[in-house]
Order: structure tokens, then sequence, then C-alpha cells
């Protein structure tokens, strides 16, 4: 899939891109406690659209990797479209 074809609420998004850039990780209060999150930008040739990083997967990329996400999903977060890789989903670089 590219970034061009995100809509609205997806689930089972897999895509690949480069990482532009990533934030310094918060702390957010989450129903599972306490987590780490920090806001990502990916891009391919078609466009760029932010990427939630959580916990472990937040010093598993670095800005410049190229990623593959599989069974990642789409939520709206503060008016912009954003994918995240939940449990089942899978973040790698390549």
């Amino acid at each position: 899939m590219k970034i061009e074809e995100i809509t609205g609420e997806m689930n089972d998004v897999s895509l690949e891109g480069e990482i532009v850039s990533i934030s310094s990780p918060t702390q957010v209060r989450t129903k599972f406690g306490t987590k780490q999150v920090a806001n990502a930008t990916i891009k391919d040739e078609t466009g760029e659209i932010g990427l939630s990083l959580w916990e472990d997967q937040i010093n598993a990329v670095s800005q410049g990797d190229r990623v593959r996400i599989s069974g990642g999903y789409v939520k709206s977060f503060k008016g912009k479209l954003q994918v995240a890789v939940g449990r089942r989903g899978k973040i790698e670089v390549i």
C-alpha cells in the first residue's frame, strides 16, 4: 500500500517507507498503564504520514531508516491521520 492510498480508520495496513523524523519520547497514560510514545513521520514516493512508535519500537528505528510495517492500523490524532503498529503488527528495518 502507498501512503496516498491511506484513508480514515483502516486496519491491517502494510507499507514501506523512510523514517523522516522522530520526536523525543513522552510518557502518556493509557488503559494499559503509563507508556512511552514518540511521534515519527514516514514517507514514500506518494507522500508522508505520521507514525506512532510505542515503547520498544522507539529505539528499534532511526531517522533515515527504510522500514516495512505490516499489520498496522490508521487512526486520527489531533485531526491528522497516523499509522500505528499494534500488538499484532510488526515494524522492521529493511
